[in-house]
């Protein structure tokens, strides 16, 4: 299965890096899939040999986004994610940031889309600290989760 527990993803990025694979990770809502996020995704999956995607949990989306989202509840968001050809594995965490993911997975790439910069994530930091690099992809104009919920309240 493509979507881990923390405790199983340990030893499967473990197991996979013994094969001399690059990981390359990523982190988000994801809320309600669109373009822009498969392009993302698949650009990130370019990157290396195995994409793993940290999901927030629908707590941590909560006190991200605000009280009425996730839209979608974090079982949904992991088996959509898991369902698409660029993601490898799908994890679901609770905290607001991805930093223990990262701090326990020590990927090769950490990803973010290009409406972040690297010196506003802590996760960039602690992959700078052991010689990770930071790659951050452009976004897709006009496409995100907040634009489709904008268009159905309309």
């Amino acid at each position: 299965m493509k979507i881990l527990k923390s405790d199983q993803l340990a030893a499967a990025v473990a197991a996979m890096k013994a094969a001399g694979k690059t990981i390359v990770f990523t982190n988000g809502c994801f809320d309600i899939l669109h373009a822009g996020h498969v392009r993302y995704l698949t650009a990130a999956r370019k990157l290396g040999d195995c994409l793993v995607v940290g999901l927030n949990s629908d707590q941590s989306v909560r006190c991200l986004k605000g009280p009425n989202r996730p839209v979608n509840p974090q079982e949904d968001r992991a088996e959509v994610l898991a369902g698409l050809s660029a993601v490898d594995i799908v994890t679901i965490f609770e905290e607001q940031t991805a930093e223990e993911l990262v701090r326990r997975i020590k990927p090769a790439v950490y990803v973010k889309g290009g409406d972040y910069q690297e010196d506003q994530l802590p996760e960039a930091r602690l992959a700078a600290q052991y010689g990770g690099k930071t790659v951050l992809i452009p976004a897709v104009p006009g496409r995100s989760s907040s634009n489709i919920i904008k268009k159905i309240k309309g």
